[in-house]
């Protein structure tokens, strides 16, 4: 779909667009400032191969490097703007190449600090336009091509005229990628800061990189951790800092004022629309760890914006239920047998499930007395923390440990849907290597099955 969208028609924006007012009167400001703009409604393919129609627009902008150069970009809306960021993209003639550094991929998407904080109503189109133009005088986004190479890049053309996100696995990437055990945590809040202290106290990792996305100067336990500076730990708002990580953890939340819990989950989604490709751009052989909620929904998200094969992206899923299960029914009902095959596999939260791997007697009660301390076990930071240090210490040093993690399970237990379940699977340096079979139960099969369409339902649910 291609339809004009001409500047006198702003109040024909059409009803997709959750906040039609404030869209409105942004794009007027972008007009005003930027003249030579037209704007547009098209399909944009997203990583995930679905479309969307999407107001877009595409234009120059100037820039000064040694010469004038008038740079042509497009920007695409996003329905929930001004609380996502735009997509952004060069949009170079046949005659131009793409140079691929800090901010631009080879497919020519735009990464900035500005979409990375973007926050409504303190970020506007207009300001993200004034980045762009400062980071390109740094660093010139395109150049000159020879004749010879015009034609190689009319393909190249082609294929960003599809707008596709889908970043090719062999494009990009530092030179010194995959040289250190490098962690990346994403996120700054009590659980990010959590799995920093936990990682850097198992000592796996050669260096840890906490992305404090959060808006403004450092707060809280990331102006604590920068006054105490720890060794081989990094605090950084810049995604390129990520570079060449092993492991990126995901503990990023929305704190949105979202009414409703698929309303949380979808601000969870444009969030991770932000962020996803950036880690992709710069982690492109990396290990996506999601610690964020809810876990399985949002491995499945990670999933889906990143593009990586599904052995690369796992959620902490019911690592840390499994060990207190174990422990629970090794210290407490002094079942130690029992305790060896034990796991807990599913959903994270109520709906979590025992199961064995091997045949076994399981007595009623000491199961049922089990699950009952399970459940009054809390989730704090701090344990989470644990398992996710547990959890990269498996991966980094290709240990080959079965853990209980989400990961994609269809084609387990009859479940036919794309979701993210927790169970039992072997981890190593490329994440998860194979699933751990479970002894065929079908009190389990039938939980599994039912968790599975409650979270597909969901997930039908949300725009990504």
């Amino acid at each position: 779909m291609k339809e004009a969208f001409k500047v006198q028609h702003f109040f024909s924006l059409p009803s997709q667009y959750k906040f039609r007012d404030l869209t409105i009167e942004e794009l007027k400001n972008v007009n005003k400032t930027y003249p030579n703009f037209t704007f547009s409604m098209n399909t944009y393919t997203f990583k995930d191969g679905s479309q969307k129609d999407l107001l877009n627009f595409s234009g120059t902008v100037p820039v000064k490097y040694g010469n004038s150069y008038n740079i042509p970009i497009c920007l695409w809306i996003l329905d929930s703007h001004p609380f996502a960021p735009p997509i952004c993209f060069l949009k170079p003639t046949v005659n131009m190449g793409i140079s691929v550094g800090k901010h631009v991929d080879a497919h020519g998407r735009i990464y900035l600090p500005y979409l990375q904080n973007w926050s409504h109503p303190k970020s506007t189109v207009i300001g993200l336009i004034r980045e762009m133009i400062a980071k390109f005088e740094e660093e010139l986004p395109l150049y000159s091509l020879s004749s010879s190479d015009a034609a190689r890049q009319s393909e190249l053309l082609s294929y960003i005229a599809k707008i596709t996100e889908g970043v090719d696995s062999k494009i990009g990437g530092g030179k010194n990628e995959g040289c250190i055990n490098k962690i990346t945590i994403a996120g700054a809040g009590e659980l990010g800061i959590a799995c920093v202290l936990a990682v850097a106290a198992k000592g796996t990792a050669d260096k840890v990189v906490l992305l404090d996305l959060s808006e403004g100067a450092a707060k809280g336990g990331t102006m604590d951790l920068d006054i105490f500076a720890l060794p081989n730990v990094e605090i950084s708002k810049d995604f390129s800092a990520s570079a060449g990580s092993k492991v990126v953890v995901l503990t990023v939340n929305s704190l949105g004022n979202a009414q409703t819990y698929l309303d949380v989950i979808q601000s969870n989604v444009d969030l991770f629309r932000g962020i996803i490709p950036a880690i992709s751009h710069y982690c492109q052989n990396t290990v996506l760890l999601v610690a964020s909620h809810p876990v399985e929904v949002m491995t499945y998200v990670s999933w889906k914006l990143s593009g990586f094969p599904k052995s690369r992206v796992i959620g902490v899923g019911a690592n840390l239920d499994t060990e207190r299960f174990r422990n629970i029914l090794t210290n407490l009902l002094k079942a130690q047998v029992l305790a060896k095959d034990a796991w807990i596999v599913g959903e994270q939260g109520e709906d979590k499930v025992p199961a064995w791997t091997t045949s076994c007697f399981s007595p009623f009660r000491d199961l049922y007395r089990a699950m009952e301390v399970l459940k009054g076990k809390g989730q704090r930071s701090w344990s989470v923390g644990l398992s996710v240090a547990d959890l990269t210490d498996s991966i980094l040093k290709d240990k080959r440990k079965v853990h209980s993690v989400s990961t994609l399970a269809k084609g387990c237990c009859n479940i036919n849907s794309e979701v993210f379940l927790s169970l039992p699977c072997v981890l190593g340096t490329n994440g998860m290597i194979e699933m751990v079979k479970l002894e065929e139960d079908p009190l389990v099969q039938e939980k599994l099955q039912s968790t599975a369409g409650s979270i597909n339902d969901l997930q039908q649910q949300l725009k990504l």
